[in-house]
């Protein structure tokens, strides 16, 4: 028997097309905004969801069938919140600065609705396997869209990607910088994470013009 089958893989899929969280059901846009000046930061904060998402819809899965539908909010605040603290205290041990970076934003995961959405609408109505399959599809299909804002915002923005000089040197001259080349400081300010964001949406939908109609 195949590993993945058909319905299992597109969990997957489907958040990284045709139903992105932030493209589609427009979700975590603030984290989108705020984060995504740096390379790392994007790529950080989008294997700090996957860890969250992926482990916290097996634990909503787990405890289904025994938490009480009127404190079921509060529970699944405690779990997300508990596996938050896990990232922050690992990046504060292996990536302190990098954490410093991120601030307050790590332990805004635990208010991300995406992930409060995936527990109440996926993970609490399935079994953990697929809840697994369900919060990792959500989360790869959120870090993609903050992986290719973070790239072109530090890229145009800095002329750097992952802290390294990659376009030239704007201060010697070098590179691109020498014909006359200059980089775009308004790429590292929040509104153009919108617009980039923006831009993404609208060449997703002009490829797939089905989901003006869904929407």
């Amino acid at each position: 028997m195949a590993l993945l089958s058909k319905k299992d893989t597109k969990l997957i899929t489907d958040p990284l097309t045709d139903n992105n969280p932030i493209t589609i059901q427009v979700l975590g846009i603030c984290s989108a905004l705020a984060i995504t000046a740096e390379l790392k930061a994007s790529i950080v904060m989008s294997i700090a969801v996957i860890f969250v998402m992926g482990f916290g819809n097996v634990v909503i899965s787990l405890m289904r069938n025994v938490i009480p539908s009127k404190i079921r909010i509060i529970v699944q605040l405690i779990v997300v919140a508990s596996l938050v603290i896990i990232v922050d205290q690992v990046l504060k041990a292996f990536a302190y600065p990098l954490s410093k970076t991120l601030g307050a934003f790590v332990g805004l995961i635990i208010t991300n609705c995406i992930i409060m959405g995936r527990f109440e609408a996926f993970a609490l109505a399935n079994k953990p396997w697929r809840s697994f399959l369900d919060g990792i599809g959500n989360a790869l299909g959120y870090g993609v869209i903050l992986i290719i804002v973070g790239f072109f915002r530090e890229l145009l923005g800095a002329g750097t990607l992952l802290g390294y000089q990659v376009l030239g040197d704007p201060i010697t001259k070098t590179g691109l910088y020498a014909i006359g080349y200059e980089n775009n400081g308004f790429m590292l300010l929040s509104p153009m994470a919108l617009i980039v964001v923006g831009l993404i949406i609208w060449v997703q939908r002009s490829r797939n013009p089905a989901l003006v109609e869904e929407n």
